[in-house]
């Protein structure tokens, strides 16, 4: 994908405004979000937990929710997605991999630009900015993510709301909000991917030492900082 560079002007007052979200809610920044780009703007969602999505669906649920189908999810996370599809009538957009994808399985080198980064990048084609729920405490290579950035891979604004806030916050958020958790947390899981490249955390304390199990990677390609 061809990257545009931002003029030296945009990247300033993103900048700008990034620092000023630093002391704003989540629901504050997604109602800035929402009046600054209006309908021009979709919201990304794994379906790992539907706090941020539980906020935007509020402010504008006419928002579209892209889900990532990477033909590699459990059972519980497509059901769980289906479920809140329904129950929360979501306009929601399921991507699908193109067919380069078969020869690189969950797990291969390519699988993730494949089945995460080519479909993202198609279904956020022609929008000025996209939503997402990273946090900073999600792992080291996010922990300087900024609230509110310009994203060269898909040349748009990237928002995102979640950044300063902990697990415990989320948690905290779903508890009080009466929202449902991914299933397979209660079975332990901290950090939910494909299936075949995901277990329970292998180290005490580090929620996404599960992830890419026997894999030399930390990122999928979404979201470095």
């Amino acid at each position: 994908m061809a990257s545009i560079t931002p003029t030296h002007a945009l990247l300033h007052q993103l900048e700008s405004i990034s620092d000023r979200f630093e002391r704003l809610t989540p629901i504050e920044i997604l109602t800035w979000t929402f009046e600054h780009f209006d309908d021009d703007v979709a919201m990304a969602c794994s379906f790992e937990d539907v706090a941020l999505l539980h906020m935007v669906h509020q402010i504008r649920p006419s928002t579209e929710i892209i889900f990532l189908d990477t033909q590699g999810h459990f059972a519980e996370t497509l059901e769980f997605a289906a479920r809140i599809e329904r129950e929360w009538s979501l306009n929601m957009t399921r991507t699908a991999p193109g067919p380069e994808a078969r020869d690189w399985p969950c797990g291969t080198e390519r699988c993730c630009e494949l089945r995460k980064v080519e479909p993202l990048g198609r279904a956020l084609a022609g929008r000025s900015a996209w939503i997402t729920s990273v946090k900073r405490v999600d792992a080291p290579t996010r922990a300087n993510m900024k609230i509110l950035m310009w994203d060269e891979k898909f040349e748009l604004v990237k928002v995102n709301p979640l950044a300063r806030w902990s697990d415990d916050d989320v948690a905290y958020y779903l508890s009080s909000n009466g929202l449902p958790e991914h299933p397979l947390w209660a079975e332990g899981y901290a950090s939910i991917g494909c299936a075949a490249m995901t277990e329970k955390p292998l180290v005490v304390g580090d929620r996404r030492s599960g992830r890419w199990v026997g894999a030399d990677k930390e990122e999928c390609g979404l979201h470095e900082a």
